[in-house]
């Protein structure tokens, strides 16, 4: 199955999915839209509903990395790229609903796992698309740290009314500004030689820790394992 037809057929589903959720009905009805039997779309969507759900939160990855690539991040100071990063994340969303339609189908307990991979994927597509080099514990707490930073964003995010979304970018800007003052904090003990000290067993524990080779992002057909990615 192309991609061109699954795009057609995510493309098509997005107008049901307001009335039907991510769900095989919408599925079917955008085959019906754009003429592929019902056999060719479960084909293209071998999951169904959370296949058409992680297509869609995929492409929204996509369209990020193409703004962040099409803007002048290198004017900006490193904590204000990342909260960019998140701003254009949820500003490729065209309608909030299709988002809480996939939060209502992704915090089912079967699919949690799937969520959690989906949010840990757009973090470190952040900080690929932003030149992270770490290749230690650091780039497993980078990504934790960042995938709850963006989850209680897009939370916040969905119930701001305030007149073009003014209140979550400075929610956003507030969430990574935390993030980066813990970073000095850790940055100011490792360089005090009275406090340095407090981090050699924490450094000893996770020393051996390495990131991964490359990192697997799912395949946007049906949300399955896909090619690995390397890190810059």
């Amino acid at each position: 199955m192309s991609n061109e037809i699954r795009d057609k057929l995510l493309d098509a589903a997005l107008a049901h999915v307001a009335f039907d959720g991510w769900s095989e009905a919408a599925l079917l009805a955008a085959a019906e839209d754009v003429g592929v039997s019902a056999d060719a779309a479960k084909a293209a969507f071998p999951r169904g509903a959370l296949g058409l759900a992680t297509a869609f939160h995929l492409r929204g990855d996509d369209l990020m990395v193409d703004r962040m690539g099409s803007e002048d991040l290198k004017a900006m100071r490193y904590s204000e790229r990342v909260a960019a990063a998140v701003r254009f994340r949820l500003e490729v969303v065209e309608d909030k609903d299709l988002v809480r339609r996939g939060m209502t189908l992704f915090a089912l307990p079967q699919n949690a796992p799937e969520a959690a991979r989906l949010i840990w994927g757009t973090a470190d597509r952040i900080w690929q698309t932003l030149g992270d080099t770490s290749d230690d514990i650091n780039w497993y707490s980078k990504r934790a740290i960042l995938s709850g930073v963006y989850s209680s964003c897009v939370l916040f995010w969905l119930g701001d009314e305030s007149a073009g979304h003014a209140a979550s970018w400075e929610f956003v800007d507030r969430r990574i500004g935390d993030v980066m003052q813990f970073e000095k904090f850790k940055a100011r003990i490792r360089n005090n030689e009275k406090l340095a000290p407090l981090l050699r067993i924490p450094d000893a524990l996770f020393g051996g820790i390495k990131a991964p080779a490359g990192s697997v992002r799912p395949n946007s057909s049906d949300g399955g394992p896909g090619t690995p990615q390397n890190k810059p």
